[in-house]
């Protein structure tokens, strides 16, 4: 079973303190990939939701460019990137995981690009993310 918005039905964006108890264990986490991210480039943020059926996301964007979106879950998050071919060809030829060149694969195919999302339910989680993010500046 598929890991859901801890937002959905929600018509406002979350407050810190719902953030925080949604994410739980996680919640530390997400702060240290936001101030991660932020020091990479990819400061500037905003939540945004495609309707209440969907939930809440975090966007992380350097200047008008989408790096990737934090979709927060009960005691976890998602990370989804949406990669161009250069990306998707980058992140092949990294060091990235079996799994996580696994997870690109079979990722399905946008106009857009390829969507891939990653959760993060422990630190170890981090890493795959934090090499796709500078992948996806980089390309």
């Amino acid at each position: 079973m598929e890991t859901v918005n801890a937002f959905i039905g929600k018509t406002a964006a979350p407050t810190e303190k719902d953030l925080t108890a949604a994410l739980g264990s996680t919640a530390a986490l997400w702060k240290q990939l936001v101030a991660w991210l932020a020091e990479q480039g990819a400061g500037e943020s905003e939540w945004n939701s495609s309707g209440a059926k969907y939930g809440w996301a975090l966007r992380l964007k350097v200047k008008k460019r989408n790096i990737v979106y934090l979709g927060p879950c009960e005691g976890c998050f998602r990370a989804a990137f949406v990669l161009g071919e250069k990306a998707v060809a980058a992140a092949r030829k990294s060091d990235l995981s079996k799994n996580t060149l696994k997870i690109i694969d079979e990722a399905p195919r946008y106009a857009e690009g390829t969507g891939l999302r990653l959760m993060v339910k422990a630190e170890k989680d981090l890493a795959a993310i934090k090499k796709m993010a500078l992948i996806k500046m980089a390309n």
